[in-house]
């Protein structure tokens, strides 16, 4: 059958209409996608946030003691290389010189600082680097003012991941309350799908968003609804470390790290796992291939052609040839600025050459410090700064200046508390696996164990008790002397096994006080006399972390409940200090004549007087609130954190 001119012309129309609705329908479901986004942050629950310009903060008079540099994320913007990290923000100029050191808690708020990302916010006129912090919030910076996007919710405030859109909102991944978004003026959860839950990575934008958490695998958030994709459907394992998007391969993938290998992504399903078994901390697609940054283990490059197959490599790949030097350390992110491809590890930025090696280095200079969490401090009789850390042994610095001396091994590696015997001269190292001697040169002399007579090999303090010791465990507390070794524990009265803090009355008779995880026990000639608990007292908590000589009685740092006071008479009243939710760290309370200083987690230093007992924060100049070790010696206050260590004159507290 023929078709006339008119017939054509209406099938024509017809099919233009169609066409048309078609364009129109695509369009339709985009907007609405789109819509339905901003629909749904719109409902959300909003948050109080507080914006406000960063100046530097007001210094009491601390002087940070240098330390390594730890790096935590990296970034390229206005024709510098910027790396962040807990000590602060590391600024490089193009030529690679370390042009300045923006540092936490003295020119920026006392937080940690973590991801970098550039972009420009809804409440802004210009591109800004945005860090996130762990527990400030977010920090904006123009290249010449730093303001500060901070949530007044604490759990709000810690950010693990950041993502600019290109709207002007900003996404905030956090550690306790999920997803946040920020558009310039309001700060709201995101989504209910992401409420509470730890971020580890974002990336995509608003219509297509994927996030990476800490035990739920990954989420894929589009068109109003979320999509979890977890090791049910081929992810590798439930914790995400990192993601990036490639476009450039035949339709766009993304490769999801975790710690046992990476999972390529093509049409929302796990298309195939590469690098099996290895920890990708970061990845970068480069040239037909995948750069995966692991942890302890240097970069390893994995083809993407068609031959690779799905459990990784077809062949070994030599990890000294892709690693360069072979000592790298955990590769914590990519960054892809001009034509460079660079590699970010704990202590440095390396640049990969054309060849394929990473060379060349931006450092944070040295330091004289072996690490910066801090956990026990002792200034010895002649001088000597003895300072312990979490996982990294001993320094001891010289009382005239110049290079530390490092102790570490099997036995030195976590440290509790250090103590020098004032008759003696011998210093005791209590750590986590073991009672370490040293001699008044610093000269290791033997380490006591279980094997030694103790009552378990975890000491967690230690005190001088007559012309011997006293060393605190989770078992209990044992006594050594020229007699020996013998214990004490719970079947002979004590309030409970788990010890945490001793303290020695300087008056006669002396009096042994031990506080433990369940109350505070008193004893005297070895046997225990009384037992505190809040049942019986005025305890508030009955965790005690901390003892500490106050006048006729003592002062006792609690986890929870601050610092109470006992008297002469044994009864226990509050302080100023005695406030729930304040948690005193284990070892860290001191008394020096009428002052008394008391370190906290996140709440900064307490300063107190004796006698009446009067209490202020200190925060200003700290590199963090967590304050977990304290000594005194030629009228010098050592504040040692979990990012560093600080010094000030005890006449300017």
């Amino acid at each position: 059958m023929k078709l006339n001119r008119r017939s054509l012309a209406v099938l024509a129309i017809a099919a233009a209409v169609l066409c048309l609705a078609a364009v129109g329908l695509v369009i339709w479901r985009a907007q609405r996608a789109l819509g339905g986004a901003e629909q749904a942050l719109a409902t959300r629950e909003r948050l109080p946030v507080e914006v406000r310009a960063v100046s530097a903060q007001p210094n009491p008079g601390f002087e940070a003691m240098s330390a390594p540099a730890i790096f935590k994320g990296a970034a390229a913007f206005a024709g510098r290389l910027y790396l962040s990290g807990p000590a602060g923000l590391y600024a490089y100029s193009a030529d690679g010189a370390l042009d300045h050191i923006y540092r936490t808690g003295f020119d920026l708020p006392a937080a940690p600082l973590g991801a970098m990302r550039v972009g420009t916010l809804a409440d802004a006129r210009q591109p800004e680097l945005l860090i996130a912090t762990a527990g400030e919030g977010v920090l904006a910076f123009d290249g010449h003012q730093f303001r500060q996007i901070r949530p007044v919710e604490p759990a709000a405030r810690d950010v693990t991941a950041l993502l600019p859109l290109r709207s002007g909102r900003l996404l905030i991944g956090t550690r306790k309350s999920g997803l946040l978004a920020w558009d310039g003026k309001e700060l709201r959860q995101f989504h209910p799908t992401t409420d509470g839950i730890y971020v580890t990575a974002l990336a995509g934008d608003e219509a297509e968003l994927w996030i990476g958490t800490l035990d739920h695998g990954l989420l894929h958030w589009r068109g109003g609804q979320t999509e979890r994709i977890g090791e049910e459907r081929g992810l590798p394992d439930a914790r995400v470390e990192a993601i990036a998007l490639d476009g450039a391969l035949d339709g766009a993938s993304v490769y999801v790290g975790t710690p046992v290998g990476v999972a390529e992504i093509r049409e929302g399903r796990v298309a195939r796992v590469l690098a099996r078994g290895r920890y990708a901390r970061a990845l970068l697609p480069d040239a037909g291939a995948l750069l995966v940054g692991q942890v302890e283990a240097g970069v390893l490059r994995v083809p993407l052609g068609a031959e690779s197959p799905v459990s990784g490599l077809r062949r070994p790949i030599s990890l000294s040839r892709e690693t360069n030097p072979a000592s790298f350390e955990t590769v914590e992110q990519f960054l892809a600025a001009g034509d460079s491809n660079y590699a970010l590890t704990t202590d440095a930025l390396l640049r990969q050459t054309a060849d394929g090696e990473w060379r060349g280095a931006l450092t944070g200079g040295e330091s004289l410090l072996t690490d910066r969490d801090v956990s026990s401090l002792m200034v010895a009789s002649d001088g000597r700064v003895w300072v312990g850390y979490f996982d990294r042994g001993v320094d001891i610095l010289p009382a005239t200046g110049g290079a530390a001396t490092h102790i570490e091994d099997e036995h030195i590696f976590c440290v509790n508390r250090i103590v020098e015997h004032q008759r003696t001269g011998t210093v005791a190292v209590a750590t986590a696996n073991g009672l370490a001697m040293f001699d008044r040169d610093g000269k290791l002399k033997q380490v006591l164990t279980r094997a030694s007579g103790l009552i378990a090999d975890h000491v967690t303090d230690v005190a001088q008790y007559g012309d011997g010791w006293v060393a605190a465990t989770p078992a209990g507390i044992t006594f050594l002397d020229l007699s020996g070794a013998h214990s004490l524990y719970a079947f002979q009265g004590l309030v409970n096994n788990h010890v945490y803090a001793l303290g020695l009355s300087p008056g006669e008779p002396r009096q042994l006080m031990v506080g433990t995880l369940g109350g505070l026990s008193l004893l005297a000639d070895g046997a225990v006399r009384r037992n505190l608990t809040t049942a019986n007292s005025g305890l508030k908590h009955n965790w005690i972390t901390g003892l500490v000589p106050a006048g006729d009685g003592w002062l006792i740092g609690t986890y929870g409940g601050g610092v109470a006071r006992m008297g002469a008479d044994g009864a226990v009243t509050a302080t100023e200090a005695t406030r729930e939710g304040v948690v005193v760290n284990p070892g860290a309370m001191l008394a020096d004549g009428g002052l008394v200083l008391v370190g906290t987690l996140g709440q900064g230093l307490l300063v107190g007087d004796t006698t009446r007992t009067r209490w202020r924060a200190v925060t200003a100049g700290l590199p963090s609130l967590n304050v977990t070790a304290l000594a005194i010696g030629k009228g010098v206050v050592y504040v040692g954190t979990e990012n560093g260590l600080v010094r000030i004159a005890e006449s300017k507290l």
